[in-house]
């Protein structure tokens, strides 16, 4: 299942936010919330979470730096959870901190995970994208003029 879509939802005073029914089933078994490379979480399957593991990370060698500190950071920032059965999942305080959330929150698709938002970070990221969305696809097509 691809994720797709923007969901606006908040945290309730546990930190557990409602993941929006249409990816329940999908992450009903074992899910995994990570730290994002951007103000942000990201929230896929642990299948999804092992994958990115074994393909961008696990093939450097542990003996070098950049290696090392991309370990370090992709597996110390990720929490694995399930969700209740109200389809709520609990998102660990230094989580919840990093990414700035508090209250509302903006869910999005993208592609094989969800990325949870603080709503404000998310209104600027998304109109530095719409700016940019021209440029980003020139770059990515591969064309040559």
């Amino acid at each position: 299942m691809a994720f797709r879509g923007q969901y606006e939802h908040s945290l309730d005073s546990k930190d557990r936010l409602t993941v929006p029914a249409r990816f329940r089933k999908e992450l009903s078994d074992r899910a995994v919330v990570v730290k994002g490379p951007d103000t942000c979480l990201w929230l896929m399957t642990e299948k999804a979470f092992n994958a990115l593991s074994d393909q961008y990370i696990a093939p450097h060698s542990p003996f070098g730096n950049n290696a090392r500190k991309m370990r370090r950071l992709f597996n110390s920032g990720a929490a694995d959870g399930e969700l209740d059965s109200a389809g709520r999942i609990s998102l660990p305080k230094n989580l919840v901190e990093a990414a700035k959330l508090e209250g509302s929150c903006t869910v999005i698709g993208a592609g094989e995970y969800l990325e949870i938002w603080n709503t404000d970070e998310w209104d600027r990221e998304e109109q530095k994208l719409l700016a940019e969305f021209s440029d980003i696809a020139e770059g990515m097509s591969g064309a040559t003029e």
